[in-house]
């Protein structure tokens, strides 16, 4: 049996040097497509394209992955912009909702890290606090704190105990989209996992960085769930 496919957004840096050259280049870390490797699955970057090809792209897929990065501008969920908050990336936001969106709608397997959890609560009619201290100890320096699952989610039959995870995130989930329950919080009440429960598809959110950790369960789940899955075609 072939790896199923899982699909990894990646997103547009204007200067990227290496060698001689400094240029736009389309990116994400390489602990993302490691992790969907270790979990057994094949990986596929993707790009930032057109959100009306979203269904199009997902048609060849067999699962999807939303990466972290920068903040979703609030004007995605009808909020003023904090001090705090990011830059609009506006080309990432429309592509990757309009991924989430077409997920959703054809029952594909979908995992958010991060920002990638941000989007899919976004995306489902959810909000979002937009600034939150203790998550993110300093620039560019990953941090660890534990997670608590919630009893009965399917977060909690893939992870049953506490678990420390690397996160660096100053945002965080504030009310819940539709459908969407909390699967994991912090010791300090920050949301954590969310997840769609119910059978018949496999959505769920997390909000540290499992790429940046040994444990593949999550990933092997996504994975898992992507092989059994028919595929969706146009």
């Amino acid at each position: 049996m072939p790896r199923p496919l899982i699909g990894i957004t990646t997103y547009v840096e204007e200067s990227t040097r290496y060698g001689v050259w400094d240029v736009a280049t389309s990116l994400v870390p390489s602990g993302y497509h490691e992790l969907v490797q270790a979990a057994g699955g094949a990986a596929v970057l993707l790009p930032p394209d057109e959100p009306g090809s979203a269904a199009e792209v997902l048609s060849r897929l067999d699962g999807l992955v939303v990466a972290g990065g920068p903040d979703v501008d609030p004007v995605r969920y009808g909020a003023e912009r904090h001090p705090r908050t990011g830059a609009p990336a506006t080309q990432r936001d429309e592509w990757e909702l309009s991924l989430i969106e077409a997920a959703l709608a054809a029952g594909m397997p979908l995992l958010g890290i991060c920002r990638g959890m941000q989007a899919l609560n976004v995306a489902l009619g959810g909000t979002l606090i937009q600034h939150i201290d203790g998550h993110a100890v300093a620039p560019g320096v990953m941090s660890w704190h534990p997670v608590r699952p919630v009893a009965g989610t399917r977060y909690a039959e893939l992870v049953p105990e506490e678990a420390d995870v690397p996160t660096y995130h100053h945002q965080a989930v504030d009310r819940l989209g539709r459908g969407l329950v909390a699967s994991a919080h912090a010791v300090d009440g920050t949301v954590e996992a969310i997840e769609l429960p119910g059978p018949g598809h496999w959505v769920l959110g997390v909000q540290w960085h499992p790429e940046r950790d040994k444990d593949t369960r999550v990933m092997a789940a996504l994975v898992e769930a992507a092989a059994m899955a028919p595929a969706v075609r146009v």
